[in-house]
């Protein structure tokens, strides 16, 4: 019998509770993101499910070199690792303007650009570029309904197109719509919801060139409409937790976006409080608390309940808790990735196996050295 796929030879090596990658199986993904892509330089890949320059290298090596990023830090880890064309899909204000503008002076391999919904933004960055004589790009943001950040389509938006390609040390990009409120779990609502959500976008970006602004990129959708955006050959492409995925997205989507879990939380059990609990090392220090339970699902006990969690404890109640051992391990892929690997400062990569070395969560810290 052949062991299960998250088992690890010498796990007894790896104190708990611990962040595992699987190497196979983030390769798996990155090529499958290439093929719905359809190719490399389609994808503008969400650095912040990983936050680790290892697995950039990976991608730069499929030939995938413009990347997006949250923070300051992930933008800086973007460029030394090698990014030729970082996108800052964050409002630049106060001192990250200024933060972002000194990583165009340390990186100048590097085209560093941020987004921008309002005048206000686009001084922000303006003030910060001439004041360290770089050239920064500015995407618009346009709200395609999510009513998070972004302008919609509109007279006001085209304005603050006008002003940005008017606007000295400001390079205008494109233009950056986020649908991060279309998750329907049936392909064809997502299509439909997508299709009318950037009906208005595409008809946006026609007046723009109409009006003599190019728009040189046009960056759509997060995971869940990966697929549909691949459609239209006019869009780059951002998704981030396929590289990783997580159980919140994999029961929603296996048949349009059949990517493989390749970050699992290693955990033992610390205490048996009573017939049927058993008791592990994995609170919400350790996996992403802001979903409500189950937070994380165990390969050896996948219809667990969790009673309680707090700090270190996740309590279980099961009918096999006889079946389990203090200090015994158990495997959990959590429900949502990406915040869950901020809160570990590294990753063990297990390969063939077998753990064999440790990554840095480069960018889980705010600041690197900008």
């Amino acid at each position: 019998m052949h062991p299960a796929w998250y088992h690890v030879e010498n796990e007894a090596d790896i104190p708990s509770p611990a962040l595992l990658f699987y190497r196979s199986r983030i390769e798996h993904n990155l090529q499958l993101m290439i093929k719905i892509a359809g190719a490399a330089n389609r994808l503008r890949p969400h650095v912040k499910t990983h936050k680790t320059a290892e697995i950039m290298a990976m991608q730069i090596r499929l030939g995938i070199t413009q990347f997006k990023a949250s923070t300051i830090a992930e933008a800086e880890m973007c460029a030394a690792v090698g990014a030729t064309d970082v996108l800052l899909a964050m409002p630049c204000v106060g001192i990250n303007a200024h933060r972002l503008a000194e990583l165009a002076v340390k990186f100048p391999e590097t085209q560093f650009s941020s987004i921008a919904d309002a005048e206000e933004t686009i001084r922000f960055l303006a003030s910060a570029a001439q004041q360290h004589n770089v050239t920064l790009g500015v995407f618009i943001e346009i709200d395609c309904g999510m009513a998070r950040t972004g302008i919609v389509p509109s007279d006001e938006a085209a304005m603050l197109a006008h002003v940005i390609k008017d606007t000295p040390r400001l390079q205008f990009r494109g233009i950056h719509a986020y649908d991060g409120h279309i998750h329907d779990e049936s392909l064809d609502v997502r299509r439909e919801r997508c299709d009318a959500a950037f009906g208005p976008v595409h008809q946006f970006r026609c007046r723009l060139q109409g009006e003599g602004i190019i728009v040189k990129e046009f960056v759509a959708g997060g995971t869940p409409t990966f697929g549909i955006h691949a459609a239209h050959a006019d869009r780059t492409l951002s998704p981030g937790t396929t590289v990783l995925w997580d159980f919140g997205y994999g029961d929603k989507y296996p048949a349009d976006l059949p990517f493989q879990t390749a970050a699992v939380l290693l955990t033992r059990v610390v205490s048996k409080p009573g017939k049927n609990r058993i008791t592990l090392d994995l609170g919400h220090k350790s996996v992403a608390p802001e979903n409500p339970h189950p937070r994380v699902r165990f390969e050896e006990l996948p219809d667990a309940v969790a009673l309680m969690q707090s700090e270190e404890h996740l309590v279980l109640e099961t009918d096999r808790a006889h079946e389990f051992t203090i200090g015994q391990a158990l495997h959990g892929i959590p429900r949502h990735v990406c915040p869950t690997v901020s809160m570990h400062g590294e990753a063990y990569v297990i390969e063939g196996g077998r753990t064999t070395e440790r990554w840095p969560i480069t960018a889980r810290n705010r600041l690197i050295t900008v």
